[in-house]
C-alpha cells in the first residue's frame, strides 16, 4: 500500500517558517522523484519544488527561490519543505507528489495534503 503523508502545516504569520514533512512508504522510495505541490481554492495545482532520487540538484518555482528549501532522507524515506520568509500568497494545501524516475510517464503518487496559512 503506497502512503505519502503531509505533516508540519499550520497558521504562521508573514516572515515566519514552517517545516513540512512527508513521510513515504510502500515504495522504493529512492527510485523516485520527490515533488511538494500546492494548491489555493479556485487555482490550479502548482509544482513548489523536486528534488531527484539521490538528493541532486533541486529545482523550484521561481516564487519561493531563496525562501524554501526541499530535501529527502533515503534512509528514512521521507521529503520536506522548508519554508522560510512566508508570505500570506504562501497559503495553500501543500502536497507530497512522488514520481517514477525510470518512467515518468506512470501516474505520481499523491499525498493528501497539509494546509499551510500565512496570516497576521
Amino acid at each position: 500500500q503506497v502512503q505519502l503523508v503531509e505533516s508540519g502545516g499550520g497558521l504562521v504569520q508573514p516572515g515566519g517558517s514552517l517545516r513540512l514533512t512527508c513521510a513515504a512508504s510502500g515504495f522504493v522510495f529512492s527510485s523516485y522523484t520527490m515533488r511538494w505541490y500546492r494548491q489555493s481554492p479556485g487555482k490550479e495545482r502548482e509544482l513548489v519544488a523536486a528534488i531527484p532520487s539521490t538528493g541532486g540538484i533541486p529545482d523550484y518555482t521561481d516564487s519561493v527561490k531563496g525562501r524554501f528549501t526541499i530535501s529527502r532522507d533515503n534512509a528514512k524515506n521521507t521529503v520536506y519543505l522548508q519554508m522560510n520568509s512566508l508570505k500570506p500568497e504562501d497559503t495553500a494545501v501543500y502536497y507530497c507528489n512522488a514520481l517514477y524516475e525510470a518512467y515518468s510517464n506512470l501516474p505520481p503518487y499523491w499525498g493528501q495534503g497539509t494546509q499551510v496559512t500565512c496570516s497576521s
